[in-house]
């Protein structure tokens, strides 16, 4: 149903509310694809029985208490990163477990018990287990080590730089899970190590003396497995630093370790506005009624929230489960900021979906759910030189004042944006 052109809307009400009706129906039918599929797309409030089954019997496991489960330090002294364990918990059989010890020779794997107990054991292509259970593709030896060239953009201990006015801060190389897509897993190493007081001193007199950093993101590793105390430390240095106007967090722990969100540590970040927190919600499965609690604890101390999605092939390369995470993420005030492509990092390559696949997500965004659920898509160019926005092409041609132009709906249109001459 197409809308009359602005020059013939010489319509009564009657016609104009019969033409809205149409075009109404229109739109819906648009979307019946999704619709018919969303309720099968499963979020982590839907699978309350499966997630409560699963934390009771790893407590029972672990031989601990309620009160333990919800202890972060808990959580990561308990981490699952034997074979024996991981082979108890999902049923595996020898071969399965053969596969994770060799990977484990090449790439350190950690989980933590909570992002365990989300884990369909029953399904070998669970989302879940995707991203956190080592598979032996990940022997595949193409791909880079450091497709980012970040050894070659950091003019500071611990700094990367890649941007006029903004830079990074690793500040570890611990996480409360050891994704299996990680961008820096040549930085994991086998022991957990925060950086020296000294590296972390050089890294702010770096910035002290490059006035024209405003930005300032702390990540590694993840920033949120510092203690509260070197958080307060960092942060309030960074606001004694005039240029800097807002500071960063990634953390992915909202989605691994929510139980890291303590009333203390937001006491912390209150403390320091403005501060942002990118996470990574990479499945609707992911998010839970814990992760949601992360969240409002976050928001509720001044926080604003925004998610960095990853690309993944089998997990969520599909315009619906993109789609329907994003509309999850903004039911728990997490705003959808980026899409990235993977990465070609070494033994990652099972993981990466065509740019065809990430471009006809966003065609399945823009127009069919409200704009604060459509991230950007990017790639970040080789060798350090950034991201790059990737988007379906909308603009045809241009030339004269017009454009030719396609919609969301591929209606090819004429758009004069300069008034048309005499």
């Amino acid at each position: 149903m197409s809308i009359p052109s602005v020059e013939k809307l010489e319509f009564g009400n009657e016609e104009k509310r019969t033409v809205a009706l149409k075009r109404a129906a229109d739109l819906k039918n648009r979307i019946n694809d999704y619709l018919e599929e969303k309720d099968e797309i499963r979020t982590g409030f839907d699978m309350q029985e499966m997630l409560s089954s699963n934390r009771e019997r790893q407590i029972a496991l672990f031989n601990t208490s309620e009160e333990n489960w919800q202890d972060w330090r808990w959580q990561m002294a308990n981490r699952v990163n034997d074979v024996f364990t991981l082979a108890r918990l999902l049923g595996f059989n020898e071969e399965q477990c053969a596969h994770i010890r060799r990977v484990g020779m090449s790439y350190r794997w950690a989980i933590s018990p909570y992002y365990a107990s989300l884990m369909d054991g029953t399904c070998e292509h669970d989302p879940i287990r995707m991203q956190s259970v080592p598979s032996i593709d990940e022997m595949d030896s193409t791909g880079y080590i450091d497709p980012m060239a970040e050894e070659f953009t950091s003019p500071a201990p611990c700094v990367t730089r890649r941007y006029p006015d903004r830079l990074i801060i690793n500040v570890t190389n611990q996480c409360a899970m050891y994704c299996r897509h990680c961008q820096r897993r040549r930085n994991i190493g086998e022991v957990d190590q925060h950086q020296s007081h000294q590296s972390l001193m050089a890294a702010l007199e770096y910035i002290r003396e490059n006035k024209e950093i405003r930005d300032v993101l702390i990540t590694g590793g993840d920033a949120l497995l510092l203690s509260d105390r070197k958080l307060d430390w960092l942060l309030g240095e960074l606001d004694k630093i005039k240029h800097v106007e807002i500071k960063r967090l990634g953390t992915r722990t909202i989605v691994t370790l929510p139980q890291r969100i303590t009333p203390e540590l937001c006491t912390v970040l209150k403390k320091h506005p403005p501060i942002y927190i990118n996470t990574q919600f990479n499945h609707p499965r992911e998010i839970t009624p814990d992760s949601k609690q992360a969240c409002d604890r976050l928001v509720e101390a001044g926080v604003v929230l925004g998610n960095q999605a990853v690309l993944l092939k089998g997990i969520n390369n599909d315009p619906h489960v993109m789609k329907k995470l994003n509309q999850e993420l903004l039911k728990i005030r997490v705003k959808p900021y980026y899409i990235f492509q993977a990465k070609a990092v070494k033994g990652t390559s099972h993981f990466i979906a065509s740019m065809d696949e990430g471009i006809a997500v966003m065609e399945k965004l823009r127009g069919y759910t409200s704009g604060l659920a459509v991230p950007t898509y990017v790639i970040n160019a080789p060798n350090g030189y950034g991201k790059t926005p990737v988007m379906p092409p909308y603009i045809l041609a241009q030339g004269g004042g017009k454009v030719k132009m396609r919609t969301w709906e591929n209606r090819v249109l004429d758009y004069h944006y300069l008034p048309e001459g005499e």
